[in-house]
């Protein structure tokens, strides 16, 4: 308590410092925080159609702050002058055929080409948009994936961290905000190769927001969303120095059957990769396939990529990284028993905050 009471109110560029404890209030907090240079709304998620073809699929959308304290045109200047820049994501992971396909956009706010709401959950993104509180509604068209979906959420959402704050590391900002909805039960429509299909499935949701979050060496994170079929999840993120230790701080959290959430240390989830994948888009080599055991809660899983390729590499030089739907097996009798995600940064390239 004393430690994140110390912390500095804002950061040397002038961002508010999420070292400091944060009291969540939902939904206020669904929506932007602007006094934050970075903040993103992720979601993935498992779809099934009524033919029982099986989808994953990511929609994230980001929002980054060129200058603290958001202002706005002054009387007179341009109205193409703008302070916010916002980027999406899309993929859809096609498991029968074993096909990945992205799409990316981004927007400033000028003109209103894109906004996130301070108020309530409303973003939208150059014809992207995200609403809603539970039920929420999601809607993104590329060239070959359209996506409508209604998810509403079977749990209250996930707080990560103590007192509001998931540490990065031991440096004086190295911290977010970050909370999930770990359970969102989902319906609507996807058209994909020209077809119309109504989907159901099981979906993930994180809001993170921060400022100047990684300190110096720090190339990259693992991240695990893990949904098992007892209705427990898992969050695991373990961020990564250069020469691949990782970052004390890296931690996780155990949600119940009720939605009870019990933080989890480094020492206390044990991942081992089981193998690797070169990518021939980057050249990058990720570690595919992972065991996950957390013997304090009884977990031993293997998580299997549904699709070895789930690598968003981008035409346009942007950041590359692996966004993937995983199956989730006993580890001991290979008996399916859940879903998830993995997304692995850093590999193809160090990021930077």
């Amino acid at each position: 308590m004393t430690r994140l009471l110390a912390a500095a109110a804002l950061t040397a560029f002038g961002f508010a410092n999420a070292r400091l404890p944060w009291h969540f209030v939902f939904p206020r907090d669904h929506a932007a925080h602007v006094a934050f240079q970075s903040e993103w709304w992720y979601y993935t998620g498992h779809l099934q159609t009524r033919e029982g073809r099986r989808f994953g699929y990511e929609l994230t959308f980001f929002r980054y702050g060129l200058r603290p304290g958001d202002p706005s045109p002054a009387p007179g200047q341009s109205r193409w002058r703008g302070n916010q820049v916002y980027p999406a994501h899309l993929a859809l992971t096609d498991e029968q055929a074993g096909r990945f396909v992205h799409d990316e956009i981004v927007a400033r706010e000028a003109l209103g080409m894109g906004r996130a709401s301070t108020r309530t959950l409303d973003v939208a993104v150059d014809g992207w948009t995200l609403r809603g509180s539970s039920p929420f509604r999601l809607h993104a068209r590329s060239n070959e994936v359209t996506l409508d979906l209604v998810q509403t959420s079977e749990k209250p959402p996930a707080i990560h961290g103590r007192e509001g704050v998931s540490l990065k590391g031991s440096c004086a900002t190295c911290a977010s905000h970050y909370y999930s909805l770990t359970r969102l039960r989902t319906r609507g429509t996807l058209v994909y190769e020209g077809v119309r299909s109504a989907v159901t499935g099981l979906s993930w949701m994180d809001h993170e927001f921060g400022s100047d979050e990684l300190q110096p060496g720090v190339v990259g994170w693992d991240w695990f969303a893990i949904q098992l079929d007892d209705r427990r999840e898992i969050m695991d993120y373990r961020l990564r120095h250069r020469d691949g230790t990782p970052v004390a701080e890296s931690n996780g959290s155990l949600v119940d059957a009720r939605g009870r959430v019990t933080p989890l240390a480094l020492r206390d989830v044990d991942v081992r990769a089981s193998g690797s994948w070169t990518s021939p888009h980057t050249h990058a080599v990720y570690p595919s396939g992972w065991r996950v055991r957390i013997p304090r809660a009884g977990i031993d899983v293997t998580l299997t990529p549904t699709v070895r390729d789930q690598e968003l590499a981008g035409d346009g030089g942007g950041v590359a990284y692996w966004e993937g739907a995983v199956d989730i097996r006993d580890a001991r009798t290979s008996r399916h028993v859940g879903t998830g995600y993995v997304e692995l940064t850093g590999y193809a390239g160090a990021l930077t905050f």
